[in-house]
Formats: structure tokens, C-alpha cells, sequence
């Protein structure tokens, strides 16, 4: 069995980093037309830059909690395979232990290189005096994230995951951001997985699922992760037995 899941900032809001949308979310504290669109980096490199240092810098303040040890534990141990797909910048799956994981919206532990296209890990404070350790040239240096107005990276990759997947799950998402909230109505179409959507409360997208769970990732996944691991077994035991 193939699995696709998508996980968005609820599953790491339980390990304490700030959610983008809501009340209390990150777009409440700043202008997202400051610091989140190609246009204000073009406008204000500086001010983009120290945005996303502190962002950067405050990551190192939160760990993985339960539910991503559990995605890790099913890739781990699925007899299928597992793809995450995520919209999360942070390195919370790769620090729990998942490897086939896609950032559909980037990572905040990379940068890329405007002048030769180079992107590399990195950790320390980014700034316009900053040079590319590739092709040398400076001020063209950028965070490896997505902003608003920028097509999500890998999108023919995850294309082609979801169209070949026999189950999908959304794990903390709002349903609200495109295009990973059309995932769901592409599944739909295609008619061939099953979807199970995993949420704190219901998204905007619930009713398009076969099955929802609601309540905090950190008591859901685990429950829902232990059982599908069971009923895989469970299969693999009955194909073995003698006919």
C-alpha cells in the first residue's frame, strides 16, 4: 500500500511553534506584504532577512513531539511505502526520524542562491552581505521558503504521489491553503485512495474525506498510526497462510 501524507502547521503547534493562521498565528504579528512576498525581499532585503532569522532561530527552541515520532514509525515500519508531504519549513519530520519527505513550501535550514540557482543547508543568520558558497556572488542569497505569489516546490513530484497513492492523510491542516487544500478534491476525482483526515477540528475540506478524526495530533496520530501498522500485518499474515 501507498501512503501520501500531508501535514500542515498543526502538527507542529503541539511542539509549541507558531501556527501562520488564526487569532494568535504568525500573519497576526506581521505584514505578510513586508516580509513574505517576492516583492518586500526585492523592497527590503534586510527587513526579510532578519524575519526569517528570528523565525530560524526560534526553531531551535522546539523539538518533535509523538506525532511526528509516529509518521517516522510508519515509514519506518509500513511494508508499503510512505511519502510526507509537508507545508511545514521547519525540520521537525527529518529530526524524528523521517527520510522521504517533501517541503512543498520550503525549508527555513536552506538557502538558495538567486545568481546560479545553488541551494544548501544552513543555519546561521542570513543576511544581504551574505555570499553563496558556490558561485561567491553576494546579496543574492534568500531563505529556501516559499512565499506568497511563489508556486510550492515539487509539485509534479506530488502530483504524481497522490494519483498513485492507495491512502491519503492530511494531518493538522486548515484546508484553506492552495494548492495543497485541493489535494483532497484531486483524491476525490481520481477515485482511487482512501482519505482519512486527521485534525484538531474539522478543515474546511472535512466533508471531502471518507473518514475524519478530530482531536490533537499528539493523541490521534499515534492511536491511528499503531492501528494501521496492526492491520498491515494483519494482511500480510492472511496472504501468507496456506490456501
Amino acid at each position: 500500500m501507498r501512503i501520501v501524507i500531508l501535514t500542515g502547521a498543526g502538527i507542529s503547534a503541539e511542539s509549541g511553534i507558531d501556527t501562520f493562521r488564526g487569532e494568535d498565528g504568525l500573519w497576526s504579528k506581521v505584514n505578510i506584504e513586508d516580509v513574505g512576498t517576492p516583492d518586500a525581499f526585492a523592497r527590503d532585503p534586510a527587513l526579510v532577512h532578519d524575519f526569517h532569522n528570528q523565525f530560524r532561530r526560534s526553531l531551535e527552541n522546539h523539538q518533535p513531539n509523538v506525532a511526528h515520532l509516529a509518521l517516522a514509525k510508519l515509514e519506518a515500519e509500513h511494508p508499503g511505502t510512505v511519502l510526507i508531504v509537508t507545508q511545514n519549513v521547519d525540520n521537525l519530520h527529518e529530526r524524528a526520524g523521517s527520510q522521504n519527505l517533501i517541503h512543498m513550501h520550503g525549508e527555513l535550514y536552506k538557502v538558495r542562491c538567486q545568481a546560479c540557482e545553488a541551494v544548501y543547508h544552513w543555519t546561521d543568520d542570513l543576511s544581504v552581505k551574505s555570499s553563496c558558497q558556490r558561485c561567491q556572488a553576494a546579496g543574492q542569497m534568500r531563505p529556501h521558503v516559499t512565499w506568497f505569489y511563489e508556486m510550492p516546490m515539487r509539485m509534479d513530484e506530488i502530483q504524481r504521489a497522490l494519483a498513485a497513492c492507495d491512502l491519503f492523510l492530511s494531518i493538522g491542516t486548515s484546508g484553506n491553503v492552495y494548492p495543497a487544500a485541493g489535494f483532497i478534491a484531486d483524491i476525490r476525482r481520481m477515485g482511487r485512495a482512501h482519505s482519512v483526515e486527521l485534525n484538531l477540528e474539522p478543515s474546511e475540506g472535512s466533508s471531502l474525506f471518507a473518514e475524519c478524526i478530530h482531536g490533537p495530533a499528539g493523541e490521534v496520530v499515534p492511536v491511528f498510526v499503531d492501528q494501521l501498522l496492526e492491520s498491515s500485518m494483519d494482511a500480510i499474515s492472511a496472504s501468507e497462510k496456506p490456501k
